[in-house]
């Protein structure tokens, strides 16, 4: 497949750009800075452009298979770039015709179901208060998916770590997985390449979790 990764230089990107390529895939890695990419590969084009202009990011869309994303806020500083830059996105794939978009958000933006644990959602509580800026902007993201025209999939981890690729996680569409406290960055990359061609995973949250 062709794909484009935006966020390519982030800890989900980076896995989602090496897992790619690992499988045979065609990677667009879309950046600010080509230095912060040390990933190379046959099959890997590097592409530097502004991520808040849609027209310069048309050719990194136009006639791909998919778009994933890792685009979002590193702290409550960044809180709207989520939104803004994932904006940016559906207008270049929207102006190519390009159809599929996978991006990352984050479980807290899912009800708590009511056989949560107690533990697990008290921390829910915790969390989302904390980084209630951040959830706000990833909030304004998904409205802005549901709006657009392409067959979007947003992601929702629970805290994320850096442990090696384990391929063995939950998934859970239109809701979180029960009890879902953890995964790997490497393991989210790896869900998000899986959903490219799940039909099921179309226009809907999808929750993943050890």
């Amino acid at each position: 497949m062709k794909l484009t990764v935006f966020g390519a230089t982030g800890g989900i990107g980076r896995e989602i750009v090496g897992q790619a390529l690992a499988a045979g895939h065609h990677v667009t890695a879309v950046v600010r800075d080509p230095a912060r990419l040390t990933l190379t590969g046959d099959r890997l084009e590097v592409f530097q452009a502004d991520l808040s202009d849609p027209e310069a990011l048309r050719p990194a869309v136009a006639g791909r298979d998919a778009v994933l994303s890792g685009l979002g806020a590193r702290s409550r500083a960044d809180a709207g770039v989520a939104a803004r830059l994932t904006r940016s996105v559906l207008a270049a794939m929207e102006a190519e015709g390009t159809r599929r978009l996978i991006v990352v958000s984050a479980a807290p933006l899912a009800a708590t179901p009511p056989d949560e644990p107690l533990l697990d959602r008290a921390f829910v509580s915790v969390v989302r208060a904390a980084l209630k800026d951040v959830y706000a902007d990833l909030r304004v993201m998904e409205e802005e998916l549901a709006r657009s025209a392409v067959d979007w999939t947003s992601v929702r981890p629970p805290k994320l770590g850096d442990k090696p690729l384990t391929g063995t996680y939950r998934k859970v569409v239109g809701a979180n997985p029960r009890a879902g406290r953890s995964i790997g960055r490497a393991d989210v990359a790896h869900a998000m390449l899986a959903m490219v061609s799940d039909p099921a995973t179309v226009r809907r949250p999808v929750g993943v979790a050890y």
